[in-house]
């Protein structure tokens, strides 16, 4: 006879769930500020995610800051997942780690997984209540254009913002020789800062109307004075591929910024990080229906 698994058991409170509808102009968590569901905590909890592994600084920069704002989850992969975007990848037994954060202690969690699996792990196994906001970064990297979906940060960010959760990324701006390490040399102390105000909004004000995900990028030598600006995504690719001749004929080799500054729209969120050096502020939906007129199906569909 053949054995079958247990199920997953569904953690006690309820993820929000997705209604029918025809019309999608706000977002399902438009406005939504934390729903406590468990009795013995009033503080709101805050998971924490991201994708350069839960080693690293800029995670623990994060959870740092958030710490003033509630309870904080670190629930993140076991090892780096840069470039992952929302894959659904490895799994297993989540790993309880030893996680200090100034001398206090932080319910902490490595999954041998991409950081969208890890998110499912944090909201579906691992929370006690639903989290107030799920925050993913900081990121070593900026993650602006049309290439956002290719960060495992905003992958993160997209599968929480799938679940019907409050959501933020946070990237700080920093040359790509640190994308894949786990740099001591970059200072994450300003992006945390950043990071935290925007989810103390969050968490106070509920999402923007029609955002799923707040997508903060910082540059590198920002202040807390920096100016902020709210910025499109741009349709350009902020990093290009490097082709190489080898002997054996010619391979991509890499990625590089390769970006002529007069071509870049002024509005967008390459700009405001590349050009302006500004804290760049972008509302991302899931939504992802180009909006075509009526007039212009009717043409196409003559």
């Amino acid at each position: 006879m053949t054995k079958h698994k247990s199920p997953i058991q569904i953690p006690k409170f309820q993820v929000p769930s997705r209604t029918s509808h025809v019309a999608r102009p706000k977002s399902k968590v438009a406005g939504r500020k934390s729903q406590i569901a468990n009795p013995k905590s009033k503080i709101p909890l805050i998971v924490v995610v991201n994708d350069d592994g839960v080693r690293s600084p800029g995670i623990r920069a994060m959870a740092r800051a958030l710490m003033e704002l509630g309870e904080v989850l670190i629930v993140a992969p076991r090892d780096q997942q840069t470039s992952m975007g929302r894959a659904f990848r490895g799994g297993g037994v989540a790993e309880r780690i030893h996680y200090e954060v100034d001398g206090k202690n932080v319910r902490a969690f490595a999954v041998a997984a991409t950081p969208a699996v890890a998110v499912r792990y944090a909201i579906l196994l691992l929370a006690d209540r639903p989290p107030a906001l799920v925050v993913s970064g900081i990121n070593y990297g900026e993650n602006v254009g049309n290439g956002v979906t290719i960060s495992g940060t905003i992958g993160a960010a997209l599968e929480a913002a799938a679940m019907r959760f409050p959501t933020l990324a946070v990237s700080l701006s920093v040359d790509k020789i640190y994308h894949h390490s786990h740099s001591e040399a970059v200072d994450f102390a300003v992006a945390a800062d950043w990071g935290k105000r925007f989810a103390r909004k969050i968490i106070k004000l509920g999402m923007p109307v029609s955002a799923d995900i707040v997508n903060v990028n910082v540059p590198d030598e920002a202040t807390l004075r920096t100016p902020v600006r709210w910025a499109t995504v741009s349709r350009m690719n902020y990093y290009r591929s490097v082709i190489k001749e080898t002997p054996e004929g010619s391979i991509i080799d890499g990625y590089d910024q390769m970006l002529d500054p007069r071509d870049i729209e002024s509005d967008s969120d390459i700009h405001a990080v590349l050009v302006d050096r500004v804290v760049s502020v972008s509302f991302l939906t899931l939504d992802l229906t180009a909006p075509v007129s009526e007039q212009e199906k009717k043409r196409w569909l003559k």
